[in-house]
């Protein structure tokens, strides 16, 4: 999906997209930490993508998104789903007021909105546990390249002892750069449940994606973000 690349350098971000990129509020635009640090080096302190001014706390936080919900923008919508679900930016806990806006957001094409709403129905989070329909959800967004529904499919066929169809949901998002799903496949080979040449293969196509989304930039973001303890 569109929101795993920067759109500054275009290299796919590295999973956790919250550990190596930022979202910025103003624009809905996920801009990689070797992007925003190139951006800071030159004085500027504002959006790297847009430009706008930074939010200053959670109350202009707030507004920013509501701002772009107004505007019926599913990255947005998400997002607020997102506040409600965990009760931050000053909002009361709401999972069913979370539901109904990844289920407006869904509509109006967030993949990440598909993946919340399997996680919620899979919980059993603001609506009543269902994991065929949680299921759904995540292969919904799976077919439009979203790597932790892939893996989250991997993981509820092994649940169900389905392994050969967990391996090859595992096998695609283990090459998309998903190290849980790497370490999954590592435990079933082990376990007899996958095959040597599964694991190889894993293995390799982990490799890979890695190497796609290294930059000089990210990696001296990455230092001083480890200096600091972030």
């Amino acid at each position: 999906p569109e929101g795993d690349f920067c759109p500054l350098c275009t290299l796919p971000i590295p999973l956790r997209l919250d550990e190596h990129s930022a979202l910025n509020i103003c624009c809905m635009k996920r801009v990689c930490r070797g992007c925003d640090l190139a951006a800071r080096k030159r004085g500027m302190e504002d959006c790297p993508f847009c430009r706008s001014p930074r939010p200053a706390g959670d109350a202009d936080e707030l507004a920013m998104i509501q701002a772009r919900v107004a505007k019926k923008d599913p990255v947005a919508i998400n997002l607020l789903g997102q506040k409600y679900i965990f009760g931050e930016l000053g909002l009361q806990k709401d999972t069913r007021m979370a539901v109904k806006l990844w289920e407006e957001a869904a509509e109006i094409g967030s993949i990440d909105a598909l993946f919340n709403l399997g996680l919620a129905h899979e919980r059993g989070e603001g609506v009543k546990q269902d994991m065929a329909e949680g299921a759904e959800f995540y292969k919904k967004a799976a077919m439009q390249g979203h790597v932790k529904s892939r893996n989250n499919l991997g993981c509820l066929e092994g649940q169900q002892r389905n392994y050969n169809r967990a391996v090859r949901h595992l096998l695609i998002s283990a090459k998309m750069g998903n190290n849980d799903s790497l370490e999954t496949i590592k435990k079933m080979f082990m376990n007899g449940l996958a095959t040597d040449e599964q694991y190889a293969q894993a293995l390799k196509g982990y490799q890979e994606a890695l190497e796609e989304m290294k930059s000089h930039a990210r990696d001296e973001a990455k230092r001083l973000r480890d200096e600091r303890g972030l």
